[in-house]
């Protein structure tokens, strides 16, 4: 079934070609930008961080984090995510940066990540799937509302079981996985929203919650 959700979303909506960045640190840096807040917000700070110069590691950290902060302001929490952001990228230099963290082992590299104060399983899956084309699904809130309507989850399981649904119904595929998680972005962002639009959704017909709402909506004509 998952296979067949992914066909008919891709159907319907196209290439996502997400995560849109110019380099791997800036897909970083939206990773950490993007916790609690709308991609727009995160598009609008990553465009004062690329004005000021300050899209590479060094230029964060020699930042004073109060003026980091206010850069990042569009994305919210902007005090919590300066402190985050200057705590990944110490952790990355640390290490020897992007192409020393492409050679290590994915379950070494994820726990590594989830060791930075800041970074959740969200945040560090983003960076494993998207920098490095790790086949590990990312699970977010778009996730769990649109699967848990579907009857594909209860919708109180943990991520990790979650993204072992994923991991075991579809082929452990990097590419998939970026596609499907960019569709379910999709989805949730413009159509499966807090009050769904049923009518839009190219799912409504697999769905229950579609099913109904599009009986509802006959009924009162």
């Amino acid at each position: 079934m998952l296979r067949q959700l992914f066909d008919t979303l891709h159907a319907a909506f196209g290439d996502q070609h997400w995560w849109p960045a110019d380099t791997d640190y800036e897909v970083m840096v939206g990773a950490v930008l993007t916790q609690n807040t709308a991609w727009r917000n995160v598009e609008r700070a990553i465009a004062n961080l690329r004005g000021a110069g300050l899209l590479e590691p060094g230029a964060i950290m020699a930042l004073p984090a109060g003026q980091l902060a206010e850069q990042i302001r569009p994305a919210g929490y902007f005090n919590i995510k300066a402190r985050r952001l200057q705590n990944l990228t110490a952790v990355l230099l640390d290490d020897g940066g992007v192409e020393a963290w492409r050679r290590w082992d994915t379950d070494a590299l994820r726990r590594r990540l989830l060791q930075v104060n800041g970074v959740g399983e969200e945040t560090a899956d983003s960076i494993l799937l998207y920098v490095f084309q790790r086949p590990v699904f990312v699970v977010d809130a778009y996730t769990r509302r649109i699967f848990t309507r579907l009857g594909v989850l209860v919708g109180d399981e943990s991520y990790g079981a979650i993204a072992d649904h994923f991991h075991a119904g579809l082929p452990r595929d990097s590419g998939l996985f970026n596609e499907y998680h960019a569709l379910i972005v999709r989805l949730g962002n413009g159509i499966c929203r807090p009050r769904p639009r049923c009518g839009e959704c190219p799912l409504h017909g697999d769905c229950p919650v579609g099913r109904a709402s599009v009986v509802g909506d006959f009924a009162k004509q």
